[in-house]
């Protein structure tokens, strides 16, 4: 956090971060987060800082949208926008927050009417990948 800020300022964004940081654990797991982390350099450690403070503390601890919810609308917006990785995160997360794969495989197939059939393709590709990786390494029993 930068130093020049009021201690008001310092605080009220390191509660934000905390909270974030809470939850980014909690839906993508310890692993991807310290991972995440742990891997950070002084260049790229305030966008890693601005994700968990403001996406996840600000933004996903909001009132108003379940955690399944959102876990939804960012499986669609990562397949319509192409982003594979982040799209595997939040596969991961959605099934974490109780999102069935009946939920997922229908927003990912509502995205690909409106986002292109070659963007839903892959977004099933790397959710296939996630969901197989699951079953194996973590026991996943979810069935559609």
């Amino acid at each position: 956090m930068p130093d020049d800020q009021s201690p008001e300022v310092k605080a009220a964004r390191q509660k934000l971060y905390d909270a974030g940081l809470e939850l980014r654990r909690a839906v993508t797991g310890a692993d991807h987060v310290d991972s995440s982390t742990r891997n950070v350099s002084d260049f790229s450690r305030p966008i890693q800082e601005l994700a968990t403070e403001f996406g996840w503390g600000a933004v996903w601890t909001r009132p108003g949208l379940s955690r399944q919810q959102r876990s939804l609308l960012n499986v669609a917006m990562l397949t319509a926008l192409g982003k594979e990785k982040e799209l595997g995160v939040h596969v991961r997360g959605a099934v974490r927050n109780g999102c069935t794969l009946l939920e997922i495989r229908e927003t990912m197939l509502h995205a690909s009417a409106y986002a292109g059939l070659p963007a839903g393709l892959a977004a099933f590709r790397v959710a296939e990948g996630v969901l197989k990786e699951m079953r194996e390494k973590e026991g996943l029993k979810a069935k559609l």
